[in-house]
């Protein structure tokens, strides 16, 4: 009984960040071409190692802050907008992240510490996966997510022609 609960939390964090990512990469591409930022991110995507470290450590230092104010407001009595500035914060700095990282990934991978660092995360990811994939949460998951992704692309081409 513990263990089902267990892999019952484990599947729906494993799924939450599966979404999460997913959306906030996509979301991050969609403000990239409004933006027109294909320029910029030539560069990134041509970094040097220490400067994509560097833009890699951006979102942290631009969320941190948000963080900070985040925990104040909550211990001072502001806990429905300590909540949702941390919940922006998260957002923005997970879109931010996302974004930056598919960019700068080869470069930040050149580093040793950081290759090992990120090979143990996709690591505990397989291992997280593995363990859930045969259950009926992440099985429901798959086939809401397939149904997700192919209204999205319907509501999309007819948006957007």
């Amino acid at each position: 009984m513990l263990k089902k609960l267990l892999l019952t939390i484990l599947a729906i964090f494993v799924i939450f960040e599966e979404w999460l990512w997913d959306m906030l990469t996509a979301a991050g591409q969609w403000l990239a071409s409004v933006l027109n930022l294909s320029r910029f991110d030539e560069q990134l995507a041509s970094a040097s190692p220490l400067q994509a470290l560097l833009v890699f450590l951006i979102p942290l230092a631009l969320v941190t802050p948000l963080n900070i104010i985040a925990l104040f407001l909550i211990t001072h009595g502001g806990l429905v907008e300590g909540i949702l500035l941390e919940i922006a914060a998260k957002l923005i700095g997970t879109l931010l992240v996302a974004r930056i990282f598919k960019l700068v990934r080869p470069a930040l991978l050149t580093f040793n510490w950081f290759a090992k660092l990120y090979n143990k995360i996709i690591g505990l990811l397989q291992w997280a996966h593995e363990l859930i994939h045969d259950s009926t949460i992440y099985k429901l998951n798959v086939v809401v997510k397939k149904a997700v992704k192919n209204r999205t692309r319907i509501f999309l081409q007819y948006f957007l022609g």
